[in-house]
Protein backbone atom coordinates (compact mmCIF):
# COMPACT_ATOMS: atom_id res chain seq x y z
CA UNK A 1 0.00 0.00 0.00
CA UNK A 2 2.67 2.44 0.78
CA UNK A 3 5.68 0.83 -0.29
CA UNK A 4 6.42 4.20 -3.01
CA UNK A 5 4.21 6.69 -1.08
CA UNK A 6 5.56 10.52 -1.24
CA UNK A 7 4.03 13.32 -0.76
CA UNK A 8 3.63 13.60 -4.55
CA UNK A 9 0.86 11.11 -3.70
CA UNK A 10 -0.94 13.54 -1.91
CA UNK A 11 -3.75 15.25 -4.38
CA UNK A 12 -5.06 17.62 -1.77
CA UNK A 13 -5.00 18.67 1.94
CA UNK A 14 -7.72 20.13 3.46
CA UNK A 15 -8.65 20.96 7.28
CA UNK A 16 -11.90 20.27 8.40
CA UNK A 17 -14.69 21.25 10.15
CA UNK A 18 -15.69 20.63 13.40
CA UNK A 19 -18.20 18.53 13.25
CA UNK A 20 -16.18 16.28 10.73
CA UNK A 21 -13.05 16.66 13.31
CA UNK A 22 -15.50 15.05 16.11
CA UNK A 23 -17.27 12.23 13.36
CA UNK A 24 -12.91 11.44 12.89
CA UNK A 25 -12.20 11.52 16.88
CA UNK A 26 -15.54 9.69 17.52
CA UNK A 27 -14.69 6.46 14.97
CA UNK A 28 -11.04 6.38 16.39
CA UNK A 29 -12.35 6.22 20.03
CA UNK A 30 -14.61 3.21 18.95
CA UNK A 31 -12.39 1.57 17.27
CA UNK A 32 -9.08 1.99 19.79
CA UNK A 33 -10.38 2.06 23.41
CA UNK A 34 -7.10 1.68 24.69
CA UNK A 35 -6.08 5.34 23.25
CA UNK A 36 -9.21 7.16 24.80
CA UNK A 37 -6.91 8.68 27.85
CA UNK A 38 -4.63 10.56 25.20
CA UNK A 39 -6.52 11.08 22.53
CA UNK A 40 -7.11 14.61 23.46
CA UNK A 41 -3.40 14.90 23.75
CA UNK A 42 -3.09 13.54 19.96
CA UNK A 43 -6.08 15.30 18.36
CA UNK A 44 -6.53 18.19 20.19
CA UNK A 45 -9.99 20.08 20.07
CA UNK A 46 -8.71 23.25 19.25
CA UNK A 47 -5.62 22.08 16.57
CA UNK A 48 -6.49 22.44 13.19
CA UNK A 49 -7.53 18.40 12.01
CA UNK A 50 -6.28 18.37 8.45
CA UNK A 51 -7.40 15.24 6.28
CA UNK A 52 -5.07 14.60 3.14
CA UNK A 53 -6.95 12.57 0.13
CA UNK A 54 -4.00 10.60 -1.52
CA UNK A 55 -4.38 8.42 -4.82
CA UNK A 56 -5.82 5.17 -4.26
CA UNK A 57 -8.69 6.25 -2.18
CA UNK A 58 -6.39 6.89 0.66
CA UNK A 59 -6.96 9.73 3.52
CA UNK A 60 -4.29 10.74 6.27
CA UNK A 61 -5.24 12.05 9.24
CA UNK A 62 -2.72 15.23 9.94
CA UNK A 63 -1.94 16.67 12.95
CA UNK A 64 0.94 19.71 12.68
CA UNK A 65 2.02 17.72 9.44
CA UNK A 66 2.30 14.60 11.09
CA UNK A 67 0.36 11.32 10.34
CA UNK A 68 -1.15 9.85 12.87
CA UNK A 69 -4.42 8.03 11.24
CA UNK A 70 -5.01 6.70 7.92
CA UNK A 71 -7.96 4.69 6.00
CA UNK A 72 -8.70 3.01 2.84
CA UNK A 73 -12.43 4.19 1.30
CA UNK A 74 -14.58 4.63 4.18
CA UNK A 75 -13.16 1.91 6.20
CA UNK A 76 -11.50 2.33 9.38
CA UNK A 77 -8.76 3.96 10.58
CA UNK A 78 -5.21 2.93 11.38
CA UNK A 79 -2.64 3.76 13.12
CA UNK A 80 0.89 4.76 11.87
CA UNK A 81 3.42 2.61 12.88
CA UNK A 82 5.02 5.72 14.49
CA UNK A 83 1.91 5.83 16.63
CA UNK A 84 1.40 2.68 16.97
CA UNK A 85 5.32 1.78 18.57
CA UNK A 86 3.76 5.09 21.16
CA UNK A 87 1.26 3.03 22.48
CA UNK A 88 2.24 -0.52 21.71
CA UNK A 89 -1.27 -2.01 23.21
CA UNK A 90 -4.33 -0.05 21.31
CA UNK A 91 -4.22 -2.71 18.53
CA UNK A 92 -5.08 -6.58 18.73
CA UNK A 93 -1.91 -8.61 17.77
CA UNK A 94 -0.32 -11.39 15.58
CA UNK A 95 2.97 -12.42 15.73
CA UNK A 96 4.88 -14.03 12.49
CA UNK A 97 7.60 -16.56 13.30
CA UNK A 98 11.24 -15.19 12.59
CA UNK A 99 11.24 -16.40 8.80
CA UNK A 100 8.54 -14.36 7.83
CA UNK A 101 10.01 -11.66 9.02
CA UNK A 102 12.52 -10.24 6.28
CA UNK A 103 9.48 -11.04 3.88
CA UNK A 104 6.85 -8.42 5.83
CA UNK A 105 9.98 -5.61 5.29
CA UNK A 106 9.58 -6.07 2.16
CA UNK A 107 5.97 -5.50 2.04
CA UNK A 108 4.68 -8.69 1.42
CA UNK A 109 0.96 -9.94 2.83
CA UNK A 110 1.17 -12.77 5.76
CA UNK A 111 0.64 -15.92 4.77
CA UNK A 112 -1.45 -18.44 7.04
CA UNK A 113 2.15 -20.49 7.95
CA UNK A 114 4.05 -17.76 9.05
CA UNK A 115 1.52 -17.00 11.64
CA UNK A 116 0.75 -20.66 12.42
CA UNK A 117 4.13 -22.14 12.65
CA UNK A 118 5.78 -22.67 16.35
CA UNK A 119 6.76 -18.75 16.12
CA UNK A 120 4.02 -17.32 15.39
CA UNK A 121 1.35 -16.72 18.08
CA UNK A 122 -2.75 -16.43 16.70
CA UNK A 123 -5.37 -14.02 19.03
CA UNK A 124 -8.12 -16.16 18.64
CA UNK A 125 -10.41 -13.46 19.19
CA UNK A 126 -9.28 -11.64 16.36
CA UNK A 127 -12.13 -11.52 13.56
CA UNK A 128 -12.36 -11.67 9.99
CA UNK A 129 -11.83 -7.46 8.46
CA UNK A 130 -10.27 -6.23 11.47
CA UNK A 131 -7.05 -3.90 11.27
CA UNK A 132 -4.18 -5.53 13.62
CA UNK A 133 -0.82 -5.37 14.65
CA UNK A 134 1.87 -7.36 12.98
CA UNK A 135 5.06 -8.38 15.84
CA UNK A 136 7.85 -10.29 14.83
CA UNK A 137 9.50 -13.50 16.89
CA UNK A 138 11.39 -11.98 19.44
CA UNK A 139 11.15 -8.27 18.84
CA UNK A 140 8.93 -5.98 21.35
CA UNK A 141 7.65 -3.09 18.32
CA UNK A 142 5.62 -4.11 15.82
CA UNK A 143 7.38 -4.30 12.07
CA UNK A 144 3.76 -3.77 10.30
CA UNK A 145 0.05 -3.15 10.56
CA UNK A 146 -2.70 -4.78 8.21
CA UNK A 147 -6.10 -6.70 8.15
CA UNK A 148 -7.35 -9.58 8.37
CA UNK A 149 -8.67 -11.59 5.31
CA UNK A 150 -10.20 -14.41 7.23
CA UNK A 151 -10.46 -14.86 11.59
CA UNK A 152 -7.58 -16.04 13.33
CA UNK A 153 -10.06 -19.16 13.55
CA UNK A 154 -9.76 -19.82 10.19
CA UNK A 155 -6.19 -19.07 9.37
CA UNK A 156 -5.67 -21.63 12.16
CA UNK A 157 -7.70 -24.17 10.50
CA UNK A 158 -7.46 -23.17 6.81
CA UNK A 159 -3.63 -22.84 7.23
CA UNK A 160 -3.27 -21.83 3.32
CA UNK A 161 -3.06 -18.53 1.53
CA UNK A 162 -2.85 -14.81 2.59
CA UNK A 163 -4.38 -14.73 6.92
CA UNK A 164 -3.65 -10.77 6.29
CA UNK A 165 -3.28 -7.73 4.03
CA UNK A 166 -0.23 -5.55 4.51
CA UNK A 167 -1.21 -2.22 4.87
CA UNK A 168 1.49 -0.42 6.18
CA UNK A 169 4.92 -1.41 7.39
CA UNK A 170 8.82 -0.35 8.90
CA UNK A 171 10.82 1.72 5.93
CA UNK A 172 7.81 1.75 3.69
CA UNK A 173 6.82 5.29 2.49
CA UNK A 174 4.21 6.12 5.08
CA UNK A 175 7.24 5.53 7.67
CA UNK A 176 9.61 7.66 5.69
CA UNK A 177 7.67 10.11 5.79
CA UNK A 178 7.73 12.15 9.30
CA UNK A 179 6.15 15.33 8.39
CA UNK A 180 3.73 16.26 5.36
CA UNK A 181 4.97 19.42 4.41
Amino acid sequence: MFKKFSSEEVSAQNQVKASVQRKIRQSIADEYPGLEPVLEDLLPKKSPLVVAKCQNHLNLVLVNNVPLFFNIRDGPYMPTLRLLHQYPTIMKKLQVDRGAIKFVLAGANIMCPGLTSPGGVLDDEVDAETPVAIMAEGKQHALAIGFTKMSAKNIRTINKGIGVDTMHYLNDGLWKMERLD
